[in-house]
C-alpha cells in the first residue's frame, strides 16, 4: 500500500505539459535544508546544486545547515516547513537508516514528503590512522579481534551512513570496536587524521586525498567494485568481508503538498545539471556518480533503500544512542 500510494503521488510529477505555476516557479529565493554540518559531502554538493540552480531558475537557492541527531532535526523543520516549493531538503541515505533506526522521530520520511530528484552516490574508504598497527583489512581484523572493545570508529551521528557502514562491518566481521560520533562528518574526519580516533568510513569524495598523502591509510573501499580514485585499494568484500556494501547517496525532497508541477520543474532542472559532461567528469575525479531518475522512479528507489536498511540495522544490532 505505502509503495502504490507514493508511486500514484509521484506519477502526478511527470504529467505532460509544463502549467504555468511551473513557469512562474520560482519567484523569490529558495531554501535548500541541508540536516548536517558543514564540509561534508550533503553540505559540498548542495551547495553545487544551488549554485547551478541559481543560474538555471534565476533566483537565489540558499543552503541552509542545521545538523543535529543524526540529520532528524534539520529533516523535521523541512518536514514542517510550507509546501510551496520554496523549503526543499538535501538529504542523503541517512534519512532512509533513520525509518527504521529512529522509529519515535517526529516526522515519516514517505508520509511528509515528496520525492524530487536524486544527486549522485560515492563509494565509501575504510581508513586507519597510522599508529594502528594494520596495514591490511586482515590485519586490522586480526588486531580488533584480540583487542576487543580497544578499537574506536568515528562517525558523523548515528544513522549516518558513516556509523551504519561501521556497524554492518562489526556485524559482518564479528568484532567488537566502539562507535565514536561526532555532529558532523568533518570533525569526524579531523580526529581521525590527528589520531583522536583509530579509523573511520567516510565518503571517497572528501577523504581520497589525505589517503593519497599519507594522512592515513587506507585498507578498503565499499562499493561491488574498485573505487576508479583508488584503483589499488581493494572493496571490502576482495579484502576480507564477501558481501559487504555500502555507499553513500544524495537526493532532494520537499514537504508534503509542494505542487507536482514544481516538483517536476526541479526534477528537470537538477537532472539536467548533474547530466552535463562537465560535472559527470569532474564529478569522476572526486568519485561521485551522478544519479538521474524522475519523480517516481525516485520515490521507489527510497521505499526500497528504506526497506534495505531495516534489514541491516536488524542485522547489526545498531541503536541510535550508539
Amino acid at each position: 500500500m505505502l509503495r502504490a500510494v507514493w508511486t500514484l503521488v509521484a506519477g502526478l510529477a511527470v504529467m505532460p505539459g509544463v502549467p504555468a505555476l511551473a513557469q512562474e516557479y520560482p519567484a523569490r529565493p529558495v531554501k535548500i535544508i541541508v540536516p548536517f554540518a558543514a564540509g561534508g559531502p550533503a553540505d559540498i554538493y548542495a551547495r553545487f546544486l544551488a549554485q547551478r540552480l541559481e543560474v538555471a531558475l534565476a533566483q537565489p537557492f540558499v543552503v541552509d545547515n542545521r545538523p543535529g541527531a543524526g540529520s532528524v532535526m534539520g529533516t523535521d523543520a523541512a518536514a514542517k516547513s510550507t509546501p510551496d516549493g520554496y523549503t526543499l531538503l538535501l538529504m542523503s541515505n541517512a534519512q532512509t537508516v533513520n525509518e527504521s533506526l529512529v522509529p519515535n522521530k517526529p516526522y515519516a520520511l514517505v508520509r511528509d514528503f515528496v520525492p524530487v530528484a536524486p544527486v549522485n552516490y560515492s563509494d565509501l574508504v575504510l581508513v586507519v590512522h597510522p599508529a594502528v598497527a594494520a596495514n591490511t583489512l586482515a590485519e586490522l581484523i586480526a588486531l580488533a579481534k584480540a583487542k576487543p572493545g580497544k578499537l574506536n570508529y568515528a562517525s558523523s551521528g548515528p544513522g549516518t551512513p558513516y556509523h551504519m557502514a561501521g556497524e554492518l562491518f562489526k556485524a559482518m566481521a564479528g568484532l567488537d570496536i566502539v562507535h565514536i560520533p561526532y555532529k558532523g562528518s568533518a570533525q569526524a574526519r579531523t580526529d581521525t587524521l590527528g589520531g583522536q580516533v583509530d579509523m573511520m568510513f567516510d565518503a571517497v569524495t572528501t577523504m581520497s586525498e589525505f589517503a593519497k598523502l599519507g594522512k592515513v591509510r587506507a585498507l578498503a573501499t565499499t562499493g561491488k567494485n574498485r573505487s576508479s580514485v583508488l584503483p589499488n585499494v581493494p572493496t571490502m568484500a576482495e579484502a576480507g568481508v564477501p558481501g559487504y556494501e555500502a555507499v553513500i547517496w544524495l537526493g532532494v525532497m520537499a514537504p508534503k503538498g509542494t505542487s507536482p508541477e514544481i516538483v517536476r520543474r526541479l526534477n528537470a532542472e537538477i537532472t539536467a545539471i548533474v547530466g552535463r559532461p562537465e560535472v559527470r567528469d569532474e564529478w569522476a575525479r572526486q568519485g561521485a556518480v551522478a544519479m538521474k531518475m524522475n519523480p517516481e522512479e525516485f520515490g521507489r528507489y527510497i521505499v526500497d533503500d528504506v526497506a534495505k536498511w531495516e534489514r541491516i540495522v536488524k542485522i547489526s544490532g545498531a541503536k541510535a544512542d550508539q
